[in-house]
């Protein structure tokens, strides 16, 4: 299947495992953290304003020692860019919801750490049409790319 976001040479066939790829331990140091902020009022109660300050406050905390770039719907973009503190990168993107572990890319390394690829797992909200927790996921599903082609990323696209 062919998507907007295949930048001929971006896109890689390959497997991270078989190019010598790895995912790094949770305890190595990061380059980089990317969230995605919350405002889906059938996901978070109270008009996700206690899960909003809770995200303000994790972002704080994460970007005292890595950049952290918030990815924020255009609705919440002037809410979020006023209670974030001002080394939190704020990205306009369209999201479904806010779990940016499940649907960006996990990166992986080579063994030296001087290349690292994006994977861009398909994400359908834990389950698709009758299993899944939400529909529709469709721009969930795009958020790995999206991240990938901003951080400069080659990705491997594992069962698509």
């Amino acid at each position: 299947m062919t998507y907007p976001l295949d930048v001929p040479g971006r896109l890689l066939t390959s497997t991270p495992a078989a190019d010598g790829f790895h995912m790094p331990a949770e305890f190595e140091p990061h380059d980089h953290c990317f969230m995605v902020w919350p405002e889906r009022t059938d996901t978070w109660r109270l008009g996700a304003k206690p899960a909003q300050a809770a995200f303000a406050e994790v972002a704080k905390a994460i970007s005292s020692s890595e950049p952290v770039t918030m990815l924020v719907s255009s609705r919440q973009w002037e809410h979020a860019r006023a209670v974030l503190p001002p080394e939190v990168r704020v990205l306009e993107m369209t999201t479904d919801d806010a779990w940016a572990r499940d649907t960006g890319p996990t990166f992986v390394v080579d063994a030296s750490r001087r290349e690292r690829r994006g994977v861009d797992w398909v994400f359908n909200a834990w389950g698709g049409l009758e299993e899944g927790l939400f529909f529709p996921w469709a721009s969930d599903d795009l958020v790995a790319a999206k991240i990938c082609d901003l951080d400069g990323s080659p990705r491997q696209q594992p069962g698509r």
